[in-house]
């Protein structure tokens, strides 16, 4: 029986390296569903300990462990694996006893693969992903799935724990192609991303491409949006008038990143005017201004990459898990 999904798992024309592979064993709709999971690597290597691969039987993959060094060794591991049902652990590169099978990178690394038996688990984990909720994927040495609240990833004589924190996540405030343009990059590389404008033009720029969005018009909107400690906040105004009360609302929230546009001179306005309508500068200082890594830019497209690059280097620093907030509630395992 040919093995097809329930659902997409991935964007239209990517590389099946990129897609999830949790979810995609989870949509599976058949059985013999083959995981292979990095457990430890030595020296250095191109994927940290947790990257994962799912193989169906027809031979199609989602994600990855390597960069195509030993996907197609595994996938044929795979297959015996199907026909035994046994766990192995397989070491690659130094220490290897595939002497036919070389790591560029010159270091080594020790890959789990076991069948699936537990796909209710991987469901419960979906689910708990999908509420953005710290959690961890634990698996034992011989293969079952458990999930429970530590998000540390480790291996250890148990067996080895794999930790997800919620993906990044971004909301993007203002008006003209600054903000489409960073929408789109945004979407575009797969992450969740909502534009809140006020702007008809912008709005209807980021709906012909596809890109979510919702229109402002009045502030108590604001308290409708959904910001964790994973999300990153970014206004792109030219009218800054716009930004005081938005920044107010974004300073209460666990939002890990907050920056708006503009020059230095127009950052000192700004924390003058959040100070002027009750804001002390001890909370406005976590806004970042000017915005991007690129000194100075001003093409809309330049302008996007620098401040993704900025939110991508602050976003690798944070936890999902925010101040006061029980990461477990709401959680799916048992």
């Amino acid at each position: 029986m040919r093995c097809e999904l329930q659902a997409a798992p991935l964007l239209s024309g990517a590389h099946p390296a990129l897609a999830d592979p949790w979810e995609f064993s989870s949509n599976a709709t058949c059985d013999g569903v083959v995981l292979a999971v990095l457990t430890e690597t030595r020296g250095p290597a191109y994927r940290s300990p947790g990257a994962a691969m799912a193989i169906l039987p027809d031979g199609s993959f989602a994600g990855a462990i390597t960069s195509g060094c030993v996907e197609a060794d595994l996938i044929l591991h795979a297959n015996d694996i199907r026909v035994g049902g046994d766990v192995r652990v397989l070491r690659y590169g130094e220490g290897s006893s595939f002497i036919d099978i070389r790591l560029p990178c010159g270091g080594g690394i020790d890959v789990m693969l076991f069948p699936l038996l537990d796909v209710e688990v991987l469901r419960k984990l979906s689910k708990a992903r999908k509420l953005r909720r710290p959690i961890s994927l634990q698996i034992s040495k011989s293969g079952r799935l458990t999930l429970a609240p530590v998000r540390e990833t480790k291996n250890d004589a148990h067996g080895f724990t794999l930790g997800f924190e919620p993906p990044l996540q971004f909301l993007t405030f203002g008006a003209g192609p600054e903000a489409s343009v960073f929408a789109s990059l945004v979407e575009g590389l797969g992450y969740e991303q909502l534009l809140v404008s006020h702007d008809t033009m912008t709005l209807a720029s980021a709906r012909y491409s596809g890109n979510k969005c919702r229109e402002l018009t009045n502030l108590s909107e604001l308290f409708a949006l959904q910001i964790d400690a994973r999300t990153a906040a970014v206004l792109f105004y030219h009218d800054h008038d716009y930004e005081p009360e938005i920044l107010k609302h974004l300073l209460t929230s666990f939002a890990f990143y907050i920056g708006a546009r503009g020059s230095r001179a127009t950052q000192r306005s700004r924390l003058q005017r959040l100070a002027e309508i009750g804001v002390p500068l001890e909370r406005s200082s976590r806004i970042r201004g000017p915005i991007g890594v690129i000194p100075s830019s001003r093409d809309p497209r330049s302008l996007a990459v620098s401040v993704l690059a900025e939110i991508m280097a602050a976003g690798s620093q944070v936890s999902g898990a925010p101040r006061g907030r029980n990461p477990t509630k709401e959680c799916c395992y048992d």
